[in-house]
């Protein structure tokens, strides 16, 4: 049994909003009857630009109420610059959280408001268009989408991306190639990381060190230039001995369980311990 909260349960006891709007200016559809859940969502602005009215029509669960409700709330007000910038998770904070399982209805509503807006600027079509290859056939999720929800949300594992986007909740044989979007949209990011990391130029000591001085400036290394990147995505490492020029760390918090380990071992935690203490060093991960 899923744990909502009360806001989650006012909004969709008493949906805010509901029903249709009598020539919009933007109309924005996305989901299927076939696939569980679907949403129609429509705008009205007034003469100074600001989104005056918005009604939606959905079809699907309380989450998917909730969301559809909370996200007309959020926009009331707002130009359409700023309502773009709305993100499901936004979207899920507003409601005080949502189950993991029940995310993809936070998206969903996002999906909505963009094609909404996207229609009233071009008057093209009023349904979500599928942009790129379909990697889950199942519940027709593309790659780009799968990507999009893997980078903005942090995601980890096939799992969690079920949980956002419905992708990989059927047959699951799709799952290779979530897994392997999972794994690039990491690399991506750890190379984002170290692009991020303090522009300070390297100062290696001009003099032999002792043990104890090597051991001193590692754990300041990391603490300046590697742990405060890791941080902010949730993770760390810890660093556990010294031995000559091998250098033991642990990962810790969500670095722990990352795919691309290896590549923040090699490419972040390594390649700053050689600019700033000594070209020598390896560096190992106690597992």
């Amino acid at each position: 049994m899923w744990d909502y909260t009360e806001k989650v349960k006012e909004h969709f006891f008493n949906p805010r909003n509901v029903g249709i709007i009598e020539n919009p200016d933007g109309v924005g559809e996305v989901g299927s009857l076939a696939c569980g859940d679907a949403l129609k969502l429509m705008f009205k602005l007034d003469a100074a630009g600001r989104i005056t009215n918005v009604k939606f029509q959905t079809f699907g669960c309380g989450s998917a109420i909730a969301s559809s409700s909370a996200l007309t709330e959020m926009i009331k007000g707002k130009t359409l610059e700023e309502a773009e910038k709305i993100t499901n998770q936004d979207i899920a904070d507003f409601l005080g959280g949502l189950p993991e399982q029940k995310m993809h209805c936070s998206v969903m509503g996002r999906e909505a408001l963009e094609a909404a807006i996207e229609n009233y600027r071009t008057g093209g079509t009023v349904r979500h268009s599928l942009e790129g290859k379909v990697i889950c056939t199942c519940f027709g999720v593309t790659e780009n989408e799968i990507r999009r929800v893997t980078r903005e949300n942090n995601l980890k594992t096939v799992e969690e991306v079920t949980n956002y986007c419905k992708a990989g909740g059927g047959c699951r044989g799709c799952h290779p190639d979530i897994e392997n979007i999972i794994r690039q949209v990491q690399q991506e990011h750890a190379r984002q990381q170290q692009k991020d990391l303090p522009p300070v130029k390297p100062a290696r000591p001009q003099k032999p060190l002792t043990n104890i001085e090597k051991i001193q400036l590692v754990q300041k290394t990391l603490d300046q230039q590697v742990r405060p990147a890791l941080q902010a995505d949730g993770g760390d490492l810890e660093l556990i001995d010294v031995e000559g020029n091998r250098v033991i760390i642990a990962f810790r918090g969500m670095c722990a369980k990352c795919q691309v380990s290896e590549f923040t071992l090699a490419e972040v935690v390594q390649a700053r311990l050689r600019e700033f203490v000594s070209e020598d060093l390896i560096v190992e991960e106690k597992k």
